[in-house]
Parts: C-alpha cells; structure tokens; sequence
C-alpha cells in the first residue's frame, strides 16, 4: 500500500474542512495558509474532493468549502480512492481482476501475505469515517479505541 502525497494532503484538507465551524466553509487562501501548500494545490485537491461529491463549494464572497454530506457518511477509504487509485490497485492486472499467483513461481507465500495486509486495511478503512478524525481528541481516542479490538475480532 502506497499514500501518495496527494492522498495525504487531500485527506487533510478534508479534515480542515470538516472541522470548520464556519457555516461558509474555508477558502482556498485559508487552507493554502493553515496547510502550507500553493493555492493552485490546494485548488486541484478541492477540484478532485469536489468531483468526488465528498465537499461543495459556498456562493458569495466569503464562499469556500463545506462537507457535502456529514462526516460520519464519509467513509476514508472512499476518499482516498478519490484523490488517487484504489489501494488495491498492486494485487489486480490492467482490468481489475486479482492476480492469484507470483510471475516468479506458481504459488507465491508472499503475494498472499501482502493480500492478506492489504485486506485487512481496507476493511479498517471502509470503518473510519470523517467524523472519527474530525472528533475532538478524546471522542476520537474513545473511537478508535472502540475500533481497534472490536476490528481484530473479526478475524
């Protein structure tokens, strides 16, 4: 599993917004100013979480950004599928079908072991929502606290 730069700084312009108590959202110069990132960056990664149906944009002068759904209807996998390609992309050939075997022998211990991780992250991240990250610190300690063994119970 490989987070792109842009997966990550996407991810955290999502969070920016989401935790905004502005009812107009932030701007491009604010989250360029409070993420340290060029406005034309922070207009490209707002450009692809825009497409995606996950923020909107507010009229006005004071416009920005706002959530297009709540928080806990986002879903993290779903957003990072949408700033970059899906995170299973390494284990499918060129038209989405999983690879079953290495090109170095016939049953590759190896490829299994790295399906078997990337499973399991992406069912950890098809559970944590927006609002998990958006929390306040300790809500979102006792979130994922909840998670974590509640997750490796399922195994």
């Amino acid at each position: 599993m490989k987070i792109t730069a842009q997966e990550e700084y996407g991810l955290r312009i999502l969070i920016r917004i989401g935790s905004c108590k502005d009812r107009d959202g932030m701007s491009i110069p604010q989250l360029s100013e409070t993420e340290q990132l060029s406005q034309h960056y922070i207009a490209k990664l707002t450009r692809l979480l825009r497409m995606s149906n996950l923020i909107r944009s507010t009229p006005g002068n004071k416009g920005g950004y706002v959530l297009a759904k709540p928080a806990n209807e986002i879903v993290i996998k779903q957003v990072l599928e949408a700033l970059g390609t899906p995170l299973d992309k390494e284990f499918t050939d060129e038209n989405g079908a999983v690879m079953r075997f290495c090109t170095n022998s016939v049953d590759c211990s190896s490829r299994s072991l790295w399906q078997m991780i990337q499973m399991t992250v992406n069912n950890l991240l098809e559970r944590i929502t927006l609002h998990d990250l958006v929390s306040e610190n300790e809500a979102s300690k006792t979130i994922f606290d909840a998670l974590i063994p509640e997750f490796l119970e399922k195994k």
